[in-house]
């Protein structure tokens, strides 16, 4: 059987969680899609890997503060969000790019980032260069004042990646942040992980198990609701080193860990 690393193990000892989460449960729709998961997360980035169905973006939509858990505790940057008055402080530190996300298609780049930090309530003298640095880090410079309606589907990806990180958050959730990204943009959005990692806990779901191994320290599996492995990335290509499913041994080694979790299950 697979063992689910304890996530004392491998995540920093900083002592301070931005994520501390003990038996949770959160529903998607009727089904229990996450089902008494115990996790820590602190600085740094954290890969979160998962087939179909495994309860990746309901865990990520919990610790957006989307949807409520069904039971558990969740704690966001120290404070319970299960109470109401501590959403909006969290809210402020927090940064979120959801599998889909919706905006204005006649908004520029610009008011669409300056828009999302208005709803963080940053300070309105901070909004204007905290959104143009955003949109700097994405690449999006030279298209600041083009209407979302007029970039292509990876250009309005980048723009919810600016979206996200334009409050500087202490923690960072990204869903599926490469879909539509051309294979430069996504080496360059491996960079920008890394440096946001630097100083936030960055939380990065994903089906690219190569994205992960090159822009994350800590990989997460989760199935059917639950944590069945944490490690660090050397361990998928060690478990993938003569056997699995895959193109590299890091892929091998994520189809080695489904299987043999399922088959003990």
């Amino acid at each position: 059987m697979v063992r689910a690393v304890r996530a004392d193990e491998l995540a920093p000892s900083t002592g301070a969680w931005q994520v501390e989460a003990t038996g949770l449960r959160v529903k998607a729709g009727s089904r229990l899609a996450v089902d008494g998961l115990d996790l820590t997360l602190g600085p740094g980035v954290h890969g979160l890997l998962g087939p179909n169905g495994a309860g990746k973006t309901t865990l990520m939509r919990a610790l957006g503060t989307v949807i409520r858990p069904k039971g558990g505790r969740l704690h966001l940057l120290g404070r319970d969000v299960t109470d109401r008055r501590s959403l909006r402080a969290v809210r402020a530190r927090l940064g979120y790019l959801p599998q889909m996300f919706g905006f204005y298609p006649k908004f520029t780049v610009r008011d669409y980032v300056e828009y999302m930090a208005w709803l963080r309530e940053m300070p309105a003298a901070a909004v204007p260069a905290a959104a143009q640095r955003a949109v700097d880090r994405v690449g999006l410079t030279d298209r600041a004042d083009s209407r979302l309606k007029s970039l292509s589907g990876g250009m309005v990806r980048r723009v919810g990646i600016a979206q996200a990180i334009v409050n500087e958050p202490d923690l960072l959730l990204l869903d599926e942040p490469t879909v539509g990204l051309d294979p430069e943009q996504r080496v360059e959005f491996r960079e920008l992980l890394r440096d946001l990692g630097d100083t936030s806990c960055v939380l990065v779901s994903t089906h690219l198990v190569e994205d992960v191994v090159a822009a994350c320290g800590d990989v997460l599996l989760v199935d059917q609701g639950r944590l069945v492995f944490r490690g660090v990335p050397a361990d998928l290509a060690r478990l993938g080193a003569h056997d699995g499913a895959g193109d590299s041994a890091a892929e091998r080694g994520y189809s080695v860990l489904l299987r043999d979790h399922r088959s003990a299950a």
